[in-house]
């Protein structure tokens, strides 16, 4: 942290310009990334898990050789990316043949249109998808269809446990295929970073985009000691967004409401950040004649736009929720790395310079501070 307070803000104004977005995934991370820094959002990137292929595709053609002897009557197929892998390495060592034929003679079903999508691209007619688009929702659907001699999953990076005792109660036999895995990442430093910044309030919204990574998050939230304090911020003024009901499961069991887009897509999860941004997360006030907007961090006072840094942000925000005075007890609490009265003094000095007027922000001995605005309703 610099030791000013605040910062000119520069570059083109975007529908998210002010605002710092937390994106924790890997596969497709940079289609996140780009579209929130384009509509002018800072965007801090930190895996929580990643993609990796086997170290040996042996297993993986093991497990297809399995599928081809055991000539299973449904398979059911979670990722398009899995299935795209699995005929890419079957292909490689000449089982992509009999790969196809195992699955033209079965009954397949897909857990949404991306996995349909990459099943037709294989050549593969006979397909079709679940409503709800969960694994949980295609074993329902064979649950009702009774038993089964042989059913195989594609699994999609890690293994869902109760899923396959479900279908172990169902089918004679239960094959699973693992064309990736998740591993942790090795470099586990933005990952804190990202934590750490969103206990402090410096971020404004989370993004989620698969269940192992929402609960690797909140793992390592754990280890480093601040899982109440990241729990606390997610269910307060730090938005969680994921991309889908299976996505937000790890986040719901420990209560944290996040948002989810009705359609469970990357394009729908961005235009619901930008959306709830727009209509949550933006505050405006007025004091006599002015006005003052902020825009996760971005304060524009008049027609001066400025970038606040972590402790004037959290005493801004802290004097903005009310029109009384705030006790300095209070403010000293929301100081990201804490201090005395005397820190506090000077903070407040600072925030009122960045504020282009010290009558903004009243002392009143003895008590604390009071911002003298009232906020606009939106």
């Amino acid at each position: 942290m610099t030791a000013h307070s605040a910062e000119p803000a520069h570059g083109s104004r975007g529908p998210l310009s002010g605002f710092r977005i937390g994106v924790t995934s890997d596969r497709r991370s940079s289609d996140l990334v780009s579209a929130f820094e384009r509509r002018g959002a800072e965007v801090l990137h930190a895996p929580a898990l990643r993609i990796a292929p086997h170290e040996q595709d042996e297993q993986l053609l093991e497990e297809t050789r399995a599928l081809g002897a055991a000539r299973p009557d449904v398979v059911l197929v979670t990722t398009g990316y899995g299935v795209c892998r699995w005929f890419e390495v079957a292909d490689a060592a000449g089982l992509g043949t009999e790969l196809t034929e195992v699955l033209d003679e079965a009954h397949v079903m897909a857990r949404g249109p991306k996995a349909l999508g990459a099943v037709r691209a294989a050549g593969l007619e006979h397909v079709r998808t679940t409503v709800h688009e969960s694994t949980e929702g295609m074993v329902d659907e064979l649950a009702s269809g009774g038993t089964y001699r042989c059913v195989a999953v594609q699994l999609h990076g890690y293994t869902d446990e109760t899923q396959l005792t479900r279908l172990s109660a169902l089918a004679g036999s239960v094959l699973t295929v693992t064309p990736y895995r998740w591993v942790r990442p090795e470099a586990g430093d933005r990952l804190s970073r990202l934590i750490e910044a969103a206990c402090t309030g410096q971020l404004d919204v989370v993004t989620f985009t698969s269940a192992p990574g929402a609960a690797a998050v909140l793992d390592a939230a754990s280890a480093m000691g601040r899982y109440d304090d990241l729990v606390a911020a997610l269910r307060g003024r730090v938005m969680a967004a994921a991309v889908g009901p299976v996505t937000a499961g790890p986040l719901v069991e420990v209560g944290v409401d996040p948002v989810v887009p009705e359609r469970y897509r990357l394009g729908a999860l961005i235009r619901l950040v930008c959306d709830r941004l727009a209509s949550d997360q933006v505050l405006r006030l007025r004091a006599a004649e002015q006005v003052l907007e902020l825009r996760g961090r971005a304060l524009t006072v008049g027609d001066q736009e400025v970038l606040l840094g972590p402790t004037a942000l959290a005493l801004f925000r802290r004097l903005a929720a009310t029109e009384a005075v705030v006790p300095k007890r209070d403010l000293l609490a929301c100081m990201p790395e804490g201090g005395d009265e005397h820190a506090l003094e000077v903070a407040v000095s600072r925030l009122r310079r960045t504020l282009g007027s010290t009558g903004l922000i009243s002392t009143v001995v003895k008590r604390g501070y009071r911002l003298n605005a009232a906020r606009i309703p939106s």
